[in-house]
């Protein structure tokens, strides 16, 4: 999935755009906001959260996707969810990990603070020692290594000992096993645990807030993975997603926009959110109305998924994209023209046994691997003559394969 221009490729999200983009403009003001994402597997929730980041990357948002999964990043595991948050922080000046840019950047801010209050050079590093202990007070009554780490970071540049610097920069992003050297130079102990990380996230924020971002827009990703989990496991991760719903609206993480998304059966069953009263109650939302009437200022926002005539109008927008790009644009458009496409978006959807929901990636695939491709190369070739659709189980995803399975013994079932 291309990670800009995704407006050009958005398809029934305008109704949204002038609620989130009033969030992300009052998060930007000193706000916070917690957005759940409801859609089956196949409604364009990933698209969705990339789409809105991108939007919030224009107001000059810092952004990070973190996947949740028991094995890489569980949820109950605060600490580690940091550690991704900071491996993958992009800004619009830097792709990740941005973490370091972002940093020396805020340095860079302090010092030209000092310089523009009429500080002597003499006098710069202990103006921007006291400029930096004034800028993360509130963060230091939480997280006092937060600030340490930083002034050890800043010490090993100025002396020039970039193991160092590198190292208390790992230790700041999260990352376990740094060596007891650069955490002794920089006067910090062990390693991240779970309650430091609430403290660690609200460093990070007033860091990107003083050197010029808007926020962090921040998404966590297939939540509803969680169902999977042993059932300790699983309460302490639903207890840390109520823990950390809390936090935001309690205004402790301003400049936050935080996005989880999941399935309904992960916001509706037993299994999931209603398994904890308390998350339930915050994430309540009610969709018993014509979605055309859903709110999108609400908690939660419900993604109806494809049709397809959004499938077809999707179709037909990346066809129009292709042929820009094209040697032949006019062959392109006229090959494949609006009737083509839209036959071809109803043989995918009839091949996933009617399921239009879960077909854009294969629809998105057949389209340009196996019929713009081949117009744009070959004169004479017409895909309604020389192309018959083809999928083999070997190319779909688990949830396109159970889409096109025949019987129920076809389906796959992931057991516990």
């Amino acid at each position: 999935m291309p990670e800009s221009g995704l407006d050009l490729l958005a398809t029934g999200l305008d109704r949204f755009e002038s609620a989130l983009d009033a969030e992300l403009s009052a998060v930007a003001s000193g706000s916070s906001v917690f957005k759940a994402v409801r859609g089956e597997y196949g409604s364009g929730k990933t698209f969705f959260t990339r789409w809105l980041g991108e939007r919030a990357k224009r107001h000059n948002f810092a952004v990070a996707e973190i996947q949740i999964s028991e094995t890489e990043t569980p949820l109950h595991k605060l600490e580690t969810v940091y550690r991704r948050l900071t491996e993958r922080l992009a800004t619009p000046g830097f792709p990740p990990s941005a973490l370091r840019p972002v940093v020396d950047a805020w340095f860079y801010t302090l010092e030209e603070d000092a310089l523009a209050a009429g500080v002597p050079d003499e006098e710069l590093p202990a103006e921007v020692d006291r400029l930096l202990a004034a800028r993360l007070a509130e963060v230091s009554r939480h997280a006092p290594s937060f600030a340490a780490a930083l002034r050890g970071y800043r010490s090993a540049q100025d002396a020039g000992d970039e193991a160092t610097a590198s190292a208390v920069m790992a230790w700041l992003g999260g990352q376990p096993h740094v060596s007891a050297s650069a955490r002794r130079a920089a006067g910090v102990r062990g390693d991240l645990d779970h309650f430091g990380a609430f403290g660690f996230l609200q460093g990070l924020l007033t860091v990107l807030r003083d050197s010029g971002h808007a926020g962090l827009f921040l998404v966590l990703d297939e939540v509803e993975t969680l169902q999977r989990v042993r059932s300790d496991a699983r309460d302490k991760a639903l207890n840390a997603l109520r823990q950390l719903i809390d936090e935001v609206h309690s205004g402790r993480f301003p400049g936050l926009y935080l996005v989880i998304t999941g399935t309904p059966a992960f916001f509706d069953g037993q299994q999931g959110v209603q398994r904890l009263a308390p998350l339930a109650q915050r994430l309540a939302t009610d969709f018993t109305t014509d979605p055309r009437f859903d709110n999108p200022r609400a908690v939660q926002l419900r993604l109806p998924g494809f049709t397809q005539e959004s499938l077809v109008s999707l179709g037909h927008t990346i066809r129009d994209l292709y042929a820009s790009g094209s040697s032949a644009p006019d062959r392109v458009a006229a090959t494949a023209d609006d009737a083509y496409v839209a036959d071809l978006a109803k043989s995918v959807g009839g091949a996933l046994g009617g399921k239009v929901g879960v077909a854009p990636r294969l629809f998105l695939k057949k389209l340009v691997g196996d019929v713009l491709d081949r117009i744009d190369q070959f004169e004479d070739f017409d895909p309604r003559a020389h192309y018959a659709l083809t999928v083999r189980t070997s190319e779909l995803t688990e949830v396109e394969r159970n889409a096109a399975a025949r019987s129920a013994d076809e389906v796959e079932l992931e057991l516990p």
